[in-house]
């Protein structure tokens, strides 16, 4: 998924956008109407139902597919949890990416950087990105990452690396050590 400038920006630095508030009231808000049709539609699973109706109105071009199921139904637990008890939103800026996009996003940041090292340390190559297993998460805004760094280890989702607020990773066997950034972990394994 492609991001704006400006969407990068946002994401390296944390920004909090004046509009989020609203868009989180509203969000719970359409969340909350839509509460009884999704209890027709899915007994017992309402405000399951009512919450990922609702952040997909928010966040109309995100895209859950490719996700393993394990990965997607912790993705999805944890952010119904996030808006019902605390108010906050949990959207996906990327998820699954196949090889070929993968191998995109290196290229043009080795481009970016002027060498594969430096590049390493924000995008991976195919071969190493969990993006590509389908076992990654870019998540915004940077509020609901925040929450998610909180409460993520009770759905196995956790921040990665200190340079990347955005990116978690699913891990069911329990927390993964936290680096630096991503060429650390793969550096690790080549030696």
């Amino acid at each position: 998924m492609a991001l704006n400038r400006s969407m990068v920006v946002a994401q390296r630095h944390g920004v909090v956008r004046r509009r989020d508030p609203l868009y989180r009231a509203v969000t719970r808000l359409l969340a909350v109407s839509l509460t009884p049709v999704a209890a027709l539609v899915t007994p017992g699973r309402a405000r399951h139902t009512a919450c990922q109706w609702a952040l997909t109105l928010r966040f109309p071009a995100e895209d859950l597919v490719g996700l393993t199921p394990a990965t997607r139904a912790a993705f999805e637990a944890a952010r119904t949890r996030a808006l019902w008890r605390h108010g906050e939103l949990l959207g996906l800026t990327s998820g699954h990416r196949d090889a070929d996009a993968q191998a995109a996003l290196y290229a043009a940041q080795v481009e970016r950087c002027g060498s594969e090292e430096l590049a390493r340390r924000w995008t991976l190559p195919p071969d190493e990105s969990r993006h590509v297993a389908g076992l990654a998460l870019d998540v915004r805004p940077s509020e609901g990452a925040r929450w998610l760094e909180v409460y993520g280890a009770r759905y196995g989702l956790y921040r990665m690396y200190d340079n990347e607020w955005w990116h978690f990773e699913y891990h069911p066997e329990g927390r993964p050590a936290r680096l630096a950034h991503p060429a650390v972990a793969h550096a690790a394994h080549r030696s």
